[in-house]
């Protein structure tokens, strides 16, 4: 693998394990709100719109939905270049968006407390088989014999997981409902199949790519206006006669495209960038340190409102980071695409009452986008330091095999710890900010662990 595509898989590993540990920590007011996400603040974590900031939960998804652009160019790029005809780019697209769909549907329905409310010792053992069904619907060996076998396998767990969908009672007894999903994984499926079919279109020509998005903003902009239009119509479209779709598309869901179609361009130069020596840079501690700064900068000072302090604090390292880059193309590329994104993001950041996860802004999508592309260059640079080598190619472990990095955690670790008795001492943690923090380091440990053993065995889950 080459380090470009370590650094791309350093970065959604990353994302991944982060979004586990925000989800494992200790929530009811034990740790300080820069912790949570910025409108879900302690004791409550009621969500509050008016909030207006970042923390650092709130770059977790941006930066997988930026890995996954930057992964499309690599992962699309032997069919390109060989003259794939529409239909077969586009049969991977809606594979993947109907793979995904059900993934989401399926780990969301199959979580122990979503099968009953009063979880017993059974329905934590329907959720681990659960990660056994999809450990046959995902992975994908290299042989099979005899060759039968495993497509044999693969559509006997597809036919279980469907008979469990259709006979587990669900919500109180209601049932299987298409309603009820993994959002995070459903707005994935929306990203690979809106992003592919981007992607696979542009690919010959970037600056149609970028001419989309003022379009996805002008759709967005019109559909608030209060007066009926043909964007309102097609952005509020969600249903053909009586049936509703909603459940599984929303024009609201493109609004990720800000941050799917900057990390297409990423990918793509370092595609360009493959055969060049890279290893010649001035100051390269400098440049890593300075990277990291500017990302935990913005969250911070955009966290405490301090926006003149971190404009300007921006503004200079982007600078610095200009001038040190200048002998790698690549990183110099990277560099100002970022600088460019983010201080767009800024000058949005009063627009829509700040800047916010929930719901997203325009400054929002621009900042991270903006910040992950630090975060390229940071892991670009970090390959190439001993010291951090090992940290970033453990990332890009846990980065090669998000899909079981994210179910892990609810349909295995959680079912073990259950069974075995031990999640009480876990829970005994929750008593002070530190202890609280270290539950959550245990639990994403456990869950990065099964994951690089998968990994390191090539047992990699696709769609």
């Amino acid at each position: 693998m080459s380090t470009r595509a370590v650094s791309i898989d350093a970065l959604r590993g990353f994302a991944i394990l982060t979004m586990v540990l925000s989800g494992s920590i200790a929530f009811g007011g034990l740790l300080p709100a820069f912790m949570y996400h910025a409108q879900v603040p302690p004791p409550l974590h009621k969500f509050d719109p008016s909030i207006p900031g970042i923390t650092w939960v709130d770059l977790v998804f941006p930066f997988f939905l930026f890995s996954m652009g930057a992964a499309m160019p690599l992962a699309l790029k032997k069919k390109l270049d060989a003259g794939a005809h529409f239909t077969v780019w586009l049969r991977i697209a809606v594979k993947r968006f109907i793979l995904l769909a059900f993934f989401a549907l399926f780990t969301q329905h199959m979580k122990a407390w979503v099968i009953s409310s009063s979880p017993t010792t059974m329905h934590y053992l329907l959720s681990m088989l659960a990660f056994v069904l999809l450990f046959f619907q995902l992975y994908r060996p290299t042989e099979s014999k005899p060759a039968w076998l495993w497509p044999t396998l693969k559509y006997t767990s597809y036919a279980i997981a469907i008979v469990l969908l259709v006979k587990l009672p669900f919500h109180q007894g209601k049932g299987f409902d298409f309603f009820k999903s993994d959002i995070i994984l459903l707005v994935l499926a929306n990203m690979a199949l809106a992003g592919t079919i981007v992607y696979a279109v542009t690919h010959r020509q970037p600056l149609i790519r970028l001419g989309i998005l003022p379009f996805i903003m002008a759709f967005f902009l019109a559909a608030k206006a209060p007066q009926d239009s043909f964007t309102k119509t097609i952005f509020e479209w969600s249903s053909v006669g009586d049936y509703s779709f909603k459940w599984l598309y929303q024009f609201y869901f493109l609004k990720y495209l800000f941050i799917i179609i900057p990390g297409t361009f990423a990918g793509e130069w370092m595609l360009q960038s493959a055969t060049t020596n890279n290893t010649t840079i001035k100051h390269p501690t400098i440049v890593l340190l300075s990277a990291l700064a500017i990302i935990i900068g913005n969250v911070w000072l955009l966290f405490i409102r301090d926006l003149v302090l971190n404009l300007t604090l921006s503004i200079a390292l982007a600078v610095l980071l200009h001038y040190l880059t200048k002998s790698v193309e690549l990183l110099h590329r990277l560099v100002q695409a970022g600088t460019y994104l983010l201080l767009l993001g800024l000058c949005f950041e009063a627009y829509e009452g700040g800047i916010k996860k929930d719901s997203s802004t325009y400054s929002y999508y621009f900042v991270t986008s903006g910040l992950a592309f630090f975060a390229l260059v940071f892991f670009e640079l970090a390959l190439r330091q001993m010291w951090l080598r090992r940290v970033t190619n453990y990332l890009s472990l846990n980065g090669q095999n998000p899909m079981i990095a994210y179910v892990a955690g609810a349909l295995l670790v959680t079912p073990l710890l259950v069974i075995t008795h031990t999640k009480a001492y876990l829970d005994a943690l929750q008593i002070n900010a530190w202890a609280g923090f270290l539950k959550g380091i245990i639990f994403t440990t456990l869950v990065s662990l099964i994951t690089v053993f998968c990994t390191q065995r090539k047992w990699f889950w696709r769609t």
